[in-house]
C-alpha cells in the first residue's frame, strides 16, 4: 500500500494567517463539535456547559482550519501548495493514499447468480453504483481513468473525492484509489470469480480508507450513525438483487 503524509513541521511566520488543519480533520471537527455541543446543551448543567464549549471550539477549528495546539507545536496536516494541474490530471504520488497500518479495512463477499462478465459490466457502469450503494449520491466520469464521487456523509454532510482506476481486468477485477485532497482517502477493489461449485459468481469487495482524524474518526462516525461494514454488506445484497432481477 502507498504511504501518506502525516502531520509535519512547518516554519513559523511572524505575521499572516496559515491554515494548519487538513480537509478531513476539518470535516471531523465540525461533525464531532456539533454533536458534542448539542449533547452538552441538552444536559443543562455545569458539565454540559463545558462540553458545549468544547464542541464550539471543535466547530471553530473546523470552520477556520486553524488549531492553536498545532500552531504551538509547529505542525500541520494541511496541504500548503495547491497543485497547478486540474484534479483529474495530477499524477498519482506515494502520498496519494495511506499506509495500510493506519487504515480501516473491510472485506465482504457474496455469491450472485450470474456470469462474471455480466456482473463486471453492471458494476463498471457508474450509473448503477448509486442503485445498490445507497451512500453514493453520484459518480461522474472525468475521463477514461478518473471519476468524481459524491457520497452521503454522517449528519447530512457530503463527502467528495476523485478516484483513479489503477487496475481493470475485464470480467475479473476493478481497482481504484483516491487522488489529490480527498475528504476521505480511500482505495479498493472488486473481484468477480466463478463460485467454487460453479453455481454463480463470487463478488468480493475490499475497501480501505483513512478516516478523518485516523481511527478515532471511525468512533465518531459510528456515533453519528455510519456503520460501514453493515452498509457495504447491504450494498452487496442489493447488487445481487438487481443483477438477478435484470
Amino acid at each position: 500500500m502507498l504511504a501518506v503524509e502525516g502531520p509535519r513541521r512547518v516554519p513559523r511566520l511572524a505575521t499572516g494567517r496559515r491554515d494548519n488543519v487538513g480537509r478531513g480533520e476539518r470535516l471531523l471537527s465540525v461533525l464531532a463539535g456539533s454533536a458534542l455541543a448539542v449533547y452538552g446543551l441538552d444536559r443543562r448543567d455545569r458539565a454540559g456547559a463545558m462540553l458545549a464549549l468544547a464542541g464550539a471550539a471543535l466547530v471553530r477549528r473546523g470552520a477556520t482550519a486553524r488549531c492553536p495546539v498545532y500552531s504551538a507545536l509547529g505542525v500541520s496536516t494541511a496541504r500548503e501548495v495547491p497543485s497547478p494541474l486540474p484534479p483529474h490530471a495530477e499524477p498519482a504520488s506515494p502520498a496519494a493514499v495511506f499506509r495500510a497500518r493506519d487504515a480501516v479495512k473491510i472485506e465482504r463477499s457474496i455469491v450472485v447468480n450470474g456470469a462474471p462478465a455480466e456482473l463486471y459490466a453492471m458494476w463498471k457502469d457508474p450509473v448503477n453504483l448509486p442503485r445498490f450503494m445507497d451512500w453514493i449520491e453520484r459518480v461522474e466520469p472525468i475521463d477514461t481513468r478518473h471519476a468524481r464521487w459524491t457520497a452521503k456523509g454522517p449528519a447530512g454532510t457530503r463527502i467528495e473525492w476523485v478516484a483513479e482506476t489503477i487496475n481493470d481486468v475485464p470480467d475479473s477485477l476493478i481497482a481504484w484509489k483516491s487522488v489529490r485532497d480527498a475528504d476521505i482517502r480511500n482505495a479498493g477493489s472488486v473481484h468477480f470469480r466463478r463460485a467454487a461449485d460453479g453455481a454463480g459468481t463470487e463478488v468480493r469487495i475490499v475497501l480501505e480508507w483513512l478516516p478523518p482524524g485516523g481511527r478515532a474518526g471511525m468512533i465518531v462516525a459510528r456515533l453519528l450513525g455510519s456503520e460501514p461494514e453493515r452498509r457495504i454488506q447491504q450494498g452487496l445484497e442489493r447488487f445481487r438483487q438487481l443483477a438477478e432481477e435484470s
